[in-house]
Formats: C-alpha cells, sequence, structure tokens
C-alpha cells in the first residue's frame, strides 16, 4: 500500500492493539499476582519486565531502522509481542511471566518506535499535533479497553493472554500490505560515532521535551500495575478497579486530538502546562475522595483529560525542535524516557504502598506531573511555537 493516508491508519491501528495487550497485561498480572499471595514490592518489581526489555533494545534500534526500514521492525517487534502473550498460560511463574514481559518490552520498543518514527517524519509541520493526537488516542482507546477484560479471568486464566494474542494477530497482518520506507540519513548515520554524537545533540536540542514521556510512562505504569494493588487493599474490587483505569483512558481519548489541534495553533509548550496542571491537581484532588469508589472514578475521567495527551503532546513537543535527520533518535529518546518512568514508576509505586499506609498512592503521581510542570514552566516561552508562526 502506497497511499500516505492508508499506511497512517494500519499504522494506528497496530497501535491501538499494542495498548490494547499493554492496558490487559499490567493491571492483569498485577491481580493475579496479589490473589496468588505475591507481596507488592515483588508485583512491582515483576511489572519492570517490560521496561527492562524496551531498555535493553534501544540503543541498537536507530541503525537497524536507518538500515532496515521501517515494515521489518515493526513485523519483527509484533510477531515478538504475539508470541510472548500466547505463552503466558503455558506456565504459572514470577521469573517466567517476568522473561516474557522483557520480550514484550523489546517488542513494543521495536513497534512503536518504528511507528511513531514513521508517523513524525512524514507529518506536515502544521498536522503534526493532530497525527501525533490519534497516535496517542489510538493507542489510549486500546488501552483504556485492555483492563476491561481482567475480569475475565475469573472465567479462565488464559482466556485474556488468549484474546490479546489473537488480537495483536489480527492487526500484525495489516503491516505486510504496506511498503517499506527509510528514515531521513546523513552521511555518519550507520556509524557508532553517528549514533553517540546524534543522541548527544537530540539531548542538548530538547532535553526537556523528554520530560513529559517519561512522566507518562510513570504515571501509566505505575497506576496500572500498582495501583490495583493499593485498591484492592482499600476494598475496592476488581471489577471497579477496571473501571476507573478504562474512565481515565476515557478521559485521555475524548480531549487527545482537541488538545493536539490546539498545540497546532498555541504551541505545544503551554498546552503542555496545562495538562500536566490540571492532571496534577485532579489527582491530589481524587487522593481526599477515595472513601468513595465512583467520586475516585469521575476524578479519574478528569485526570484522563488533561494528563492522558502528555506523552503525544511531548512527541510533537521534540519533533518541533528537531532537524529532520534528528527525528529518529528524539523519537528514541523518547521511548527510553518513557521506558526509564515506566521503570521507576511500579518499583517506586510498590515500595511507596509499603511504607506509606496513610499517604495515598495517587499524591505520588500528583507529585511527579507537577516536578515535571514546573521544569517546563522554568524553561521560559523560547522553544515550541505555533505550527502556523
Amino acid at each position: 500500500m502506497s497511499s500516505d493516508s492508508g499506511r497512517f491508519w494500519i499504522l494506528v491501528a497496530i497501535v491501538s492493539i499494542s495498548g490494547f495487550s499493554q492496558g490487559m497485561l499490567l493491571p492483569l498480572i498485577a491481580v493475579i499476582f496479589e490473589q496468588d499471595g505475591v507481596s507488592s514490592a515483588l508485583n512491582g518489581l515483576s511489572a519492570t519486565g517490560l521496561y527492562i526489555g524496551t531498555l535493553i533494545i534501544a540503543p541498537f534500534m536507530e541503525p537497524q531502522l536507518r538500515r532496515f526500514g521501517f515494515k521489518p521492525i515493526i513485523i519483527l517487534g509484533g510477531g515478538l509481542v504475539i508470541l510472548s502473550l500466547l505463552l503466558f498460560p503455558l506456565w504459572k511463574s514470577v521469573l517466567f511471566w517476568f522473561i516474557l514481559r522483557i520480550l514484550i518490552g523489546v517488542g513494543d520498543q521495536a513497534l512503536h518506535f518504528s511507528t511513531q518514527t514513521w508517523i513524525t517524519s512524514t507529518s506536515a509541520q502544521n498536522r503534526m499535533g493532530r497525527n501525533i493526537a490519534i497516535y496517542g488516542m489510538s493507542f489510549s482507546i486500546g488501552f483504556g479497553a485492555g483492563p476491561l477484560f481482567v475480569p475475565l479471568v475469573n472465567i479462565f486464566e488464559a482466556l485474556p493472554f488468549i484474546i490479546s494474542g489473537l488480537l495483536c494477530l489480527t492487526a500484525w497482518v495489516l503491516v505486510f500490505f504496506l511498503r517499506n520506507d527509510f528514515p531521513e540519513t546523513t552521511t555518519s548515520a550507520m556509524t557508532a560515532s553517528g549514533t553517540f554524537s546524534r543522541f548527544k545533540a537530540a539531548i542538548v536540542i530538547g532535553w526537556f521535551a523528554f520530560l513529559p514521556p517519561l512522566g507518562y510512562g510513570f504515571l501509566e505504569a505505575s497506576l496500572n500495575a500498582i495501583y490495583p494493588v493499593y485498591a484492592l487493599r482499600q476494598s475496592i474490587d476488581v471489577a471497579m478497579v477496571s473501571y476507573m483505569l478504562a474512565a481515565f483512558s476515557l478521559g485521555a481519548i475524548v480531549t487527545q486530538l482537541p488538545l493536539g489541534e490546539l498545540s497546532d495553533r498555541i504551541g505545544r509548550r503551554k498546552v503542555l502546562l496545562l495538562a500536566l496542571f490540571g492532571g496534577a491537581a485532579a489527582f491530589g484532588t481524587a487522593s481526599f475522595f477515595e472513601s468513595n469508589a465512583w467520586v475516585t472514578l469521575a476524578f479519574f475521567v478528569i485526570a484522563g483529560m488533561f494528563v492522558g495527551s502528555t506523552f503525544s503532546l511531548g512527541i510533537s513537543y521534540m519533533a518541533d525542535l528537531m532537524p529532520r535527520e534528528l527525528l529518529p533518535t528524539g523519537n528514541l529518546l523518547c521511548g527510553i524516557a518513557f521506558s526509564i518512568g515506566s521503570l521507576a514508576g511500579p518499583a517506586l509505586g510498590g515500595l511507596f504502598i509499603e511504607v506509606t499506609e496513610e499517604l495515598s498512592f495517587l499524591l505520588l503521581i500528583a507529585l511527579i506531573l507537577l516536578i515535571i510542570f514546573t521544569i517546563i514552566a522554568l524553561r521560559g516561552n523560547k522553544t515550541s511555537k505555533p505550527a502556523a508562526s
């Protein structure tokens, strides 16, 4: 398929199904381990496997993408995710499932890095926010639907894994209809020194643009892997936890495209500051109403409406700052930042609920968002501008 529009929507479909598998897997395994008596600290540590995988493979991604193109990397990554999902039911072991989560992390890194770079490399500047917002919204739709399948574990423990694997397989087949393409390159693109120099250049140009993906990684991973443990200990049942996580994603879906289009008009930084502060305020306020699950759910919707767009806004922010030849590097660093945040989320979140019994888990998320808000606010208005200017 050579149509730009057709390619874009296939990439969006792939990301949506990938989001579904991730959104289901984090709370599903957290619930299974909690019901089996696994400690919250070990539960959180196990969840980091996904993000360890993304970090392990990250340094090798860019040279392979430049050498083989987008399509082969997506096929390889998607195939690894599907295989790993279907292997979960074979043997329930914390160590075995940890290894499978590492493999899924490797596959997801390949898949998301390739699709994300493909979209940012081929999007017009005045439509960058819109396209990345649709990309992020598709992931949020899948991610939000994922937790709704967690209660299927009560029917048959392997059923959610099988459904997720088959859905990923369906989307994966669509990739074979795409024509391969390559990112823009430089004369030093294939050398090790070129790789390291591009990393350094991208960090110097836009290190602060990597903070929103880092914060969203922390939020997403801790919310989906550790909040179910915290909620169960607050006597909230599994179904309600699933509704809360889906409510957050619903809020993100509602505002993802409007915020993306708004960032095309008034600039990424302004919209990012609004999103970060609004999300921190919503989570902070929700911490005072946790005795009422439905009120908490409503605040999850509000939080999602604000902070659910921070990852896609961060990518757009980065794309505004980077020259074209550094877009693969910038996208890779966004993924690495997301993975670092995702690693820290379950680990710190699990430790947080182990050592602080009187503080709400939601306060930890609010604090992280406020820190990132402050850093970006202090940068001044020197960088991101509306696309039309």
